[in-house]
């Protein structure tokens, strides 16, 4: 429904450039991708696989008789076929539409800021593919990188936020390793990142609390996830109420302050930004489990109200974790400062 519903905006009102959306519940996953001008297509992701999107037009494959007529696992704008036929977008051989062919693109520049990202993303939840070398099934310039795998095994909240934390970590292209190749891929752990949301929508739960938002703001490689229950009205201030003015006691200007710090001597801070990612994943788990215990025993209409505490208290503990990862940071890039001096420097 919110597929259609987007759809016919989109129709009415058209929209300046290509883009995607994803919609979801707890039985399936639907990825939008607007196409330009008054014209969209829609997919249902396979209940067993995942997708990958860096910003290009993704969508490999597309049944356009199933959108134009049952509607079991594709959609379109009502005049797709024609709009395709009248300008010739229909580049296959064998008459099975490939979108990212029609719509899509595959510039040069893609090769160095979009496809990069989805290459490292398959090859971490699909290691078993060849992705090195001569032989490589793909590399990171493949335009033909499949828009939705099978994983290798299920996918957990940590594998999204290791590998949205990407800066190609375990290959030549790492941006903080020592070979020539470093900085020649845009990492998806960039300093720009301003914030990362995993959506969680789990059927073993009751409506009330089912949904979980796991938020991380600042630069994904240096940021932990904390979970957010959704059926709330209110937000912890550490989180929600951040200013233009830098200060240590907001989560997102804490997160800014240690990315920063921990870049300049990443591997001196690596490992207790590990230790803090940890240990908040740990904790957050730890926090979903003892709440959802909670709340199962309350009457609906008290859940909210104790789930707006539950992340209130935790976003307590988050502020304490955070605290003490900006001060290990901070002390050991201080340490490495060039103009650093010591008392036994000019002990001969």
């Amino acid at each position: 429904e919110g597929v259609l519903r987007l759809g016919k905006l989109l129709e009415k009102y058209g929209t300046y450039e290509m883009n995607g959306i994803a919609f979801q519940d707890v039985h399936e996953i639907w990825w939008l991708e607007t196409i330009g001008g008054h014209h969209w297509i829609a997919k249902r992701v396979p209940d067993d696989a995942y997708v990958v999107m860096p910003n290009q037009l993704g969508i490999d494959q597309f049944d356009l008789e199933d959108a134009l007529g049952a509607k079991k696992n594709h959609l379109c704008s009502a005049d797709l076929d024609d709009f395709i036929e009248n300008n010739h977008l229909d580049l296959s051989w064998n008459g099975v539409l490939n979108p990212r062919d029609a719509f899509g693109s595959h510039d040069d520049s893609d090769h160095v800021y979009n496809t990069p990202r989805a290459w490292y993303m398959q090859r971490c939840l699909n290691p078993s593919d060849v992705w090195d070398g001569p032989e490589a099934d793909y590399t990171p310039e493949s335009d033909d990188i499949p828009w939705s795998r099978v994983p290798e095994r299920k996918v957990t909240i940590e594998d999204i936020k290791y590998v949205l934390s990407s800066h190609y970590q375990g290959t030549e292209y790492d941006c903080y390793g020592s070979k020539a190749t470093r900085g020649a891929y845009r990492p998806i752990g960039i300093n720009r990142n301003s914030q990362l949301a995993v959506l969680q929508l789990r059927p073993y739960a009751q409506p009330a609390y089912r949904a979980v938002q796991w938020m991380a703001f600042g630069s994904n490689s240096f940021n932990a996830l904390v979970p957010l229950y959704a059926n709330v009205e209110t937000m912890p201030e550490y989180y929600a109420d951040t200013q233009a003015r830098v200060t240590s006691e907001n989560f997102y200007w804490a997160n800014r302050l240690i990315g920063a710090l921990a870049d300049v001597r990443f591997h001196e801070c690596g490992r207790a930004v590990e230790d803090y990612q940890e240990k908040v994943g740990g904790m957050g788990h730890k926090q979903i489990h003892d709440v959802d215990a909670v709340v199962a025993a309350l009457p609906e209409a008290e859940v909210p109200a104790e789930l707006a505490r539950a992340n209130e208290a935790f976003a307590e503990l988050v502020r304490v974790e955070t605290d003490a990862l900006l001060g290990k940071v901070l002390y050991t890039t201080s340490c490495a400062m060039k103009n650093s001096f010591a008392m036994n420097d000019n002990v001969r």
